[in-house]
């Protein structure tokens, strides 16, 4: 009898098929989130599960099966936490606590996060960290559009507005992913005194100052007088 049979029979007595799939899954997560998709081999995969390769092929197809059923639960988890934080009514506790969701995910979901945000195989099935991103920027963006209506403010532009309030949370958190300071809940607070306050105060024309002063010429230099 070889090593990996004997590995085999003694492992797959103590599990059930759902127990080693999920297993496998566990291992697999971790070493993705360590090692990254291409550096991690079926048979490293094997070894720290206990089983030959013939089991991990048998549960996902190979390497690529895995890494899919990986990612797809990992991206389902955020998706969730964010579209339950969306649900508050007043507009500054959605800004909170979509902010804080997110902190929390990659608090307790660090080796997941590390998963989503390296790049994927160039021919993998499964959704993509972008992919989630987009999904979260068109609901900030209804919430945004119908915020400007009330304001009288210029709809088009909100897709524009929730591309830069959903890029600076998550360029933010992967910056937090390594730091882990200051704690989640004061980055999250100065994360929202950001998007907040310059949501309340945003003008209903933006100009640059350069173009400001090309129009206006003459208050350029009156104010530069006073």
């Amino acid at each position: 009898m070889g090593i990996d049979e004997g590995i085999d029979q003694v492992t797959r007595a103590r599990m059930t098929g759902s127990q080693r799939r999920d297993q496998l899954i566990e291992v697999g997560r971790s070493l993705f989130a360590e090692r990254g998709y291409e550096a991690t081999s079926i048979e490293e995969i094997a070894q720290r599960a206990l089983v030959s390769k013939p089991v991990v092929y048998e549960h996902f197809g190979g390497k690529e099966g895995l890494y899919a059923v990986v990612v797809d639960r990992e991206m389902a988890d955020l998706l969730q936490r964010i579209t339950s934080s969306l649900s508050a009514h007043r507009s500054r506790e959605r800004v909170e606590q979509v902010t804080l969701a997110f902190l929390t995910y990659i608090e307790e979901c660090t080796d997941g996060f590390r998963i989503l945000v390296r790049d994927s195989p160039a021919d993998a099935r499964s959704g993509t960290y972008s992919s989630l991103l987009n999904d979260a920027t068109t609901q900030v963006e209804h919430l945004l559009a119908s915020d400007f209506s009330r304001r009288g403010m210029e709809t088009e532009f909100a897709g524009l507005y929730a591309q830069a309030l959903v890029g600076m949370v998550s360029v933010t958190a992967q910056w937090w992913l390594d730091e882990r300071q200051p704690p989640k809940e004061i980055v999250a607070a100065h994360l929202v005194n950001l998007c907040w306050n310059g949501l309340m105060h945003l003008e209903k024309k933006p100009q640059l100052e350069a173009e400001r002063s090309r129009e206006d010429p003459e208050g350029e230099s009156a104010a530069s007088a006073g």
